[in-house]
């Protein structure tokens, strides 16, 4: 059956038409001056070179098994308890957060934590709800863990994790308790241990958990972050065509164009923005103090400023307003990447979650975006919270 509302939308170009033409036309028609797009390149042409890098090697590694047999294995370590497989989904939640980011966490541990969920009969949605809040709070570790770190990295004076590492750890605590709390009742119980499942080609999925170490190592060592990322796409690559193993998805549908010119898009906007009077205009509104207030005023302004918009141009918009001050910045990255779990579209993170949500429960349960919703009412300000304290703490 169809209506106008339906006609209406079948006749709306993708929304990545739109978004080319505004990279397109906003620096060619001067509304974008050349210098600052050549700055808006620089700062942001890596960070979507990363993102393109990450997203085959999230893929090459699904088709290892990689993420299937991470999640089999909490199963089976959580020796039939219920608060114990909790446990081990949000471990491997948030370490795949850290290191891989919290869109991989959201598109490809998403489905491995339904499977498993059903295959020990118990409801997935508190696991994946679990998932998604820990995709969005566990990034901020690592430059590598959100686009907005990634931006934000080279304007730390003290060095990234210097700064990071304290508000960091106290999102993922409190966000941990929050969620015990929340989902306590799923926590309760016991289940039959599932027999170990056999990974179709073992060698590849032990090249592949050592390709994803090694690059992590390296992004802890604070290398820079193409190269690791590109050496694991090699090595993947090479390592998948020598097992012949099948591919998830074709090659050409791997690397995620979409989304880059979606969020290119975004950014040309926001930098045309920038040009004619954006961080005179937003100024105000964040303050200019280093006390416990001032950081919770910065990092309140930028989650909700994420939850009226997306974390990634709510980030750009308001980084110029916070430079030259590591600890005012890191109290953005608390907002922006902490903060965005109320409204659907406040993360890619939140949309890729239910879309992978509904297509591997076939019928999700009425009410999910409000589920969602109230687990970040409840999240997201104590999150914040936690990470400007532990700002406030270290100043």
């Amino acid at each position: 059956m169809t209506g106008p509302g339906r006609s209406a939308r079948k006749l709306l170009p993708p929304l990545w038409v739109p978004a080319l033409l505004l990279v397109v036309a906003l620096p060619l028609t001067g509304a974008l001056p050349a210098d600052e797009a050549r700055s808006l390149v620089v700062l942001t042409g890596p960070v979507l070179g990363f993102v393109v890098l990450l997203t085959v090697v999230a893929e090459l590694c699904a088709g290892a098994g990689l993420f299937d047999a991470v999640a089999d294995g909490a199963a089976r370590l959580s020796r039939g308890r219920a608060a114990g497989l909790w446990l081990l989904v949000a471990a491997v939640a948030a370490a795949c957060t850290v290191v891989l980011s919290l869109d991989t966490t959201a598109v490809l541990l998403t489905p491995a934590v339904v499977a498993v969920a059903r295959r020990v009969g118990r409801d997935p949605l508190p696991l994946a709800l679990t998932v998604l809040a820990l995709a969005n709070t566990a990034s901020l570790l690592l430059p590598v863990s959100n686009l907005t770190n990634l931006m934000a990295a080279p304007s730390f004076d003290a060095g990234y994790l210097g700064v990071m590492a304290a508000p960091a750890v106290a999102v993922l605590v409190v966000v941990l308790a929050a969620l015990a709390v929340l989902h306590a009742p799923a926590l309760r119980g016991r289940f039959v241990v599932p027999e170990r499942r056999v990974p179709r080609d073992p060698v590849l999925l032990r090249v592949a958990a050592v390709v994803v170490l090694l690059m992590g190592a390296g992004f802890a060592a604070g290398l820079p972050v193409l190269p690791p990322a590109l050496g694991a796409v090699v090595a993947l690559g090479a390592a998948t065509w020598w097992r012949r193993a099948p591919l998830l998805v074709p090659v050409r549908q791997m690397v995620p164009w979409r989304t880059v010119v979606v969020t290119a898009g975004l950014f040309a906007v926001v930098g045309t923005w920038h040009a004619h009077g954006l961080t005179e205009l937003l100024a105000p509104l964040v303050g200019d103090g280093e006390d416990a207030g001032s950081l919770a005023q910065v990092a309140a302004v930028g989650a909700a400023s994420a939850n009226a918009v997306n974390n990634l141009p709510a980030y750009l918009a308001l980084a110029p307003t916070v430079a030259g001050d590591d600890t005012r910045l890191a109290a953005l990255l608390v907002g922006v990447n902490a903060g965005p779990l109320v409204t659907p579209w406040a993360s890619l993170a939140t949309l890729l979650w239910l879309q992978q949500y509904r297509r591997h429960t076939f019928s999700a349960p009425a009410g999910l975006v409000r589920r969602v919703v109230l687990q970040g009412a409840v999240v997201a300000p104590l999150a914040v919270a936690a990470g400007v304290l532990a700002l406030a703490a270290l100043g």
